[in-house]
C-alpha cells in the first residue's frame, strides 16, 4: 500500500506555531533537541506540553543528536512522542537497542550530503537500511559545520539516486521551499519532505503565507508526480 506523503515543519518555537503548522496541512511537527550548532528553539516542558495537544493525526517527530540508546528513549517518554529523527553518527548496536528498548519506535536516519562524501553514503544506505524505519537526505554547511536546518540545498540528483538505491522511504530535507519543493518532488520522487528554516519570517518566526504555500505546493505536486 502507497503510504501518504510526509510533510513536517521542524523548529516548532510555541504552541501558536504548532497550531499555525497544523492549521496548514502539515503531517508531522519536528522537535529538535541536544543538537550539536543550533539553539533549541524552546525547553523540554513546553514541547512536552505542545506534543500533548497535538490532534491525532499530527504526530511529533523527535529530531537529535543524541547517540546512545537510553537518552534518546528517556527524552521521547518524556516529550511524548514515538518519532525519532536521528541526526548523529549512532552505531547498529544502539539501533538495535532503540528498537528493544521502544518496541513502537520509529526511526528516521538523516544522511548529510556533501561533495566528499557521496561514495560513503550508499554504503551507508545498505548498511543501515535493515535497522531504520526511513532515511532523510539534508544539507551539510561548510561554513557552520551545520548538518540540518542550513537553508541549502544540496544536489537532488544524489537524493533521487538514493531514494531509488533503497526500498525504505526517503524524506527531502535541505534548502526547500514554497518556490522549490515543487520541482524538487518532480524531480526525486520522494517519500516526503522536510522544511524548518524555509517557512521563516526574517525574525525566525514561522510565516503563515510561507507554511500555506509550502504545504499547498508540497501536496500538489505529490498527486502529480509521485
Amino acid at each position: 500500500m502507497k503510504m501518504n506523503p510526509i510533510i513536517q515543519i521542524a523548529g516548532i518555537r510555541s504552541a501558536e506555531e504548532a497550531e499555525m503548522i497544523i492549521t496548514a496541512g502539515a503531517t508531522h511537527l519536528g522537535f529538535p533537541f541536544k543538537l550539536e550548532v543550533h539553539k533549541e528553539d524552546l525547553s523540554e516542558e513546553a514541547a512536552t506540553g505542545i506534543i500533548r495537544n497535538l490532534p491525532v493525526h499530527a504526530k511529533a517527530v523527535l529530531i537529535t543528536y543524541l547517540d546512545r540508546a537510553t537518552e534518546i528513549v528517556e527524552l521521547m517518554r518524556k516529550l511524548g512522542c514515538r518519532i525519532v529523527q536521528l541526526h548523529g553518527n549512532i552505531s547498529i548496536d544502539q539501533l538495535i537497542a532503540l528498537r528493544r528498548t521502544y518496541p513502537e519506535i520509529v526511526i528516521w536516519k538523516s544522511l548529510i550530503i556533501h561533495p566528499e562524501n557521496v561514495q560513503s553514503i550508499f554504503i551507508t544506505v545498505k548498511v543501515l537500511q535493515p535497522f531504520v524505519d526511513a532515511f532523510v537526505t539534508d544539507t551539510f554547511d561548510p561554513a557552520t559545520g551545520a548538518s540540518g536546518a542550513t537553508g541549502k540545498v544540496h544536489d537532488w540528483n544524489i537524493s533521487s539516486r538514493i531514494i531509488n538505491s533503497t526500498k525504505k522511504p526517503v524524506i527531502l530535507a535541505g534548502g526547500l521551499n514554497s518556490d522549490n519543493v515543487a520541482e524538487a518532488i518532480k524531480l526525486t520522487h520522494p517519500s516526503g519532505v522536510d522544511v524548518h528554516t524555509g517557512v521563516e519570517g526574517n525574525d525566525g518566526s514561522k510565516s503563515v503565507e510561507l507554511l500555506t504555500s509550502f504545504v499547498e505546493n508540497a501536496r500538489q505536486a505529490f498527486e502529480s508526480y509521485c
